[in-house]
């Protein structure tokens, strides 16, 4: 079983890549947004373009489609959606994709905000937590922002998807 089916198996692999991670999912949802804003601002021609053949944005229509149509409001809603994990019908869309993927849809979104993504508001600040979140993952190596950067973006949006139980949880071998 891979991790990217299982959202309780984080891929940031040292203790402060972890560290990262759960600062992220201390933050509140707006600032998990303005994190996610943030980094692909600063961050975003690196982050995304190093898998490009790994990222299929056919596989993501409601989410580089139609959403680029809706109004501001629902596109925040969708978006608050998603990082908090609801059983919605965009939440689901990101769910089932990849890991690459969903990085792929984040980064759509912060190229296109103040255009056809709802932007930060102008006089936005963000928090302390924020900025040493976003200082804390420019001082890693390329390999260690991109398993922090996966396991966060693996970790929000909704789905169903169970693990397989492993042959030590069930104590039955598997049978072709």
């Amino acid at each position: 079983m891979t991790a990217s089916y299982d959202k309780t198996i984080s891929q940031a692999q040292s203790n402060e890549s972890q560290n990262l991670v759960d600062g992220f999912n201390n933050l509140d949802t707006d600032a998990k947004l303005a994190w996610f804003y943030l980094v692909y601002k600063k961050m975003g021609d690196s982050i995304t373009p190093a898998a490009p053949a790994a990222a299929e944005p056919e596989l993501a229509p409601l989410l580089l489609g139609d959403y680029f149509e809706l109004s501001d409001e629902q596109q925040l809603d969708i978006m608050r959606d998603i990082v908090n994990r609801k059983d919605t019908e965009y939440s689901r869309a990101y769910g089932a994709i990849k890991e690459n993927n969903q990085l792929l849809v984040w980064y759509a979104w912060a190229v296109a905000m103040g255009d056809k993504v709802v932007d930060l508001p102008a006089s936005y600040e963000p928090t302390k937590a924020i900025t040493d979140l976003v200082s804390q993952i420019e001082g890693l190596d390329f390999d260690e922002q991109i398993s922090v950067f996966r396991t966060i973006a693996g970790e929000v949006g909704y789905t169903d998807v169970k693990p397989i139980k492993t042959q030590a949880e069930t104590g039955k071998t598997s049978s072709l």
